[in-house]
């Protein structure tokens, strides 16, 4: 298993990346806001050698404008991965399941050179999730062993803490592989 670590505008951007193989970064969320981090962050990650994923928290409504917002913000390079974080948002709402479906199919239509994953918690994917659709990949939170998420899903990701902060691992055998896998 590798692993790897997430990152918003709550971390340095010159977060440790010693053992790390990947990192998602928030770009964007919603159609207002982006990471004031986010170039230095993706520095960090790409000077380490690492695989490095975007991330977009998305909130219910014009999905459309909400992928282009992302990807206008998220760098467009070959081997990057593209992810939705599907939570529960500031206003406590959280978008449909054909709202992340249609996010998700958006972006894999408008970045057809990059794999796109749909990043939830577990009661969302056990209890709000009726499509099982997540893209190319699940990136599940679940704060347990590392590796071992309570869903019999086929995952990615898992996202098993966030103390001191966010920590995942990657269900590939080698970074190489990972690096494969990421450019379709």
């Amino acid at each position: 298993m590798l692993h790897g670590i997430d990152v918003s505008v709550f971390q340095s951007s010159s977060y440790g990346t010693d053992g790390l193989s990947f990192a998602f970064i928030k770009a964007t969320e919603g159609r207002s806001y982006v990471n004031p981090r986010l170039t230095a962050q993706t520095k960090t990650a790409r000077d380490a050698g690492l695989v490095v994923g975007f991330y977009h928290f998305l909130w219910p409504g014009d999905l459309t404008a909400q992928a282009e917002y992302f990807l206008r913000h998220a760098p467009d390079r070959a081997g990057d991965i593209l992810a939705v974080d599907w939570e529960t948002t500031g206003d406590g709402t959280h978008a449909s399941n054909a709202e992340k479906d249609r996010f998700l199919r958006k972006l894999k239509e408008l970045r057809p050179h990059n794999r796109v994953v749909l990043y939830c918690n577990r009661h969302f994917w056990l209890d709000l999730d009726t499509t099982s659709y997540a893209g190319d990949g699940l990136w599940i939170a679940d704060y347990v062993t590392a590796g071992k998420p309570r869903i019999k899903a086929k995952w990615r990701f898992h996202q098993y803490t966030s103390e001191p902060h966010d920590k995942d691992v990657a269900d590939f055998a080698s970074k190489a592989a990972l690096k494969e896998w990421a450019t379709p």
